[in-house]
Parts: structure tokens; sequence; C-alpha cells
């Protein structure tokens, strides 16, 4: 009886455990998210923004350097007609003024680099932010990011949605896109 006893709750217990060590189907996949950043339309845009006004206050400062430069090359034809004191003051200013346009070079790089990488700061995070409600709705437990900074050392290809998230990204920019094309629309009809 004992034994039989045993038997039956043993039976039990063991029912019991597989009924709750049911496991939930782990769904995961990755991006690349280097491919993801050079095929993203706002990424694209933001990149072109910005090498845009890195050529335009660019040609600013290199017109800037050309009159140096000339300036430059005037003084020394003129250096021995004029003197020597003449050569001393001229040449200091002359260094002056390239030590100057060397500090505006490095202004004009360091100010683009903040403003851009504020930027893309900004659109990293909300690509970041996207990629998980995108993980939620589509019932992913996990998703690996590899690229520039791997975490996945390997994974099979049916397991990569870079391209899906690419497609959803840009329709979703574009559609802000509109959006904002729309308001301006409003906005000018009715001045």
């Amino acid at each position: 009886m004992k034994k039989g006893l045993l038997i039956i709750a043993l039976s039990i217990s063991l029912f019991a455990c597989n009924k709750t060590a049911e496991v939930k189907e782990v769904k995961t996949a990755y991006v690349d998210t280097s491919i993801l950043m050079k095929e993203y339309t706002e990424a694209k845009d933001l990149e072109a923004k910005y090498k845009a006004q890195s050529e335009e206050k660019g040609r600013l400062l290199e017109a800037e350097i050309k009159r140096f430069k000339q300036d430059a090359a005037n003084f020394q034809s003129q250096a021995q007609a004029n003197g020597q004191s003449w050569a001393q003051q001229r040449g200091a200013e002359l260094q002056k003024r390239e030590q100057e346009l060397s500090y505006a070079q490095q202004a004009l790089s360091q100010q683009l680099q903040q403003e851009s990488g504020a930027e893309m700061d900004s659109l990293v995070s909300g690509v970041k932010k996207f990629i998980k409600s995108y993980g939620k709705e589509k019932g992913y437990s996990y998703i690996y990011g590899t690229g520039d900074a791997a975490t996945v050392l390997y994974a099979e290809d049916k397991f990569d949605i870079t391209k899906d998230i690419i497609k959803a990204l840009n329709d979703k920019y574009k559609s802000a896109a509109k959006t904002e094309d729309k308001k301006e629309e409003k906005a000018e009809a009715k001045k």
C-alpha cells in the first residue's frame, strides 16, 4: 500500500512538473547596424545635411586662406624692397593671421562635429526605441545587433531582420516628412 501511494504521489508530482515546465518559444533575430545606418533614409539625409554645411562653410574659409596665401606671396616679393623693419612687422601680422585661420578651421570642424554628433545621437536613440517597439509588436524575445559594434558572432541568415527594420524606419520617416510638408503647405496657403 505504501508503495502504491508513493507511485501515485510521484506520478502526480511528475505530471504537475510537466505542466508547469512548459517552455515558451523564444523568438530571436538580429539587425546589422552598419547596414541599417547606411540604408536608413533619415541617416543619409543627416549625413548629406552636414556634408553640405561643411562644404558651404569650408568655401568661405578657403577663400580667406587663398587671400592669405596671396598676401604671403606678396610679402616675400616686397620684403627686400620695403626694408627689414617693415618685413618684421608685416611678418608678425601674417603669422597672427595664419594662426587665426588655423583656429577658425578647428572651430568650424568642432562645431560641425558637435552638431552632427548631437543629431546622430538623437537618431540612434530613436532607432533603438523603434527596434524595441518593433520587437514587442512582432513578438521577439531578443533582437541582437551586429555590425561595427558586434554583439553577435554568428547567426543564421533567417534571423536577419535588418531589411524589415530599414523598410519600417524609412516608411515611418517618409510619413513624418509628408506630415511636415502638409503642415508647411497649410501654413503657406493661410498666408
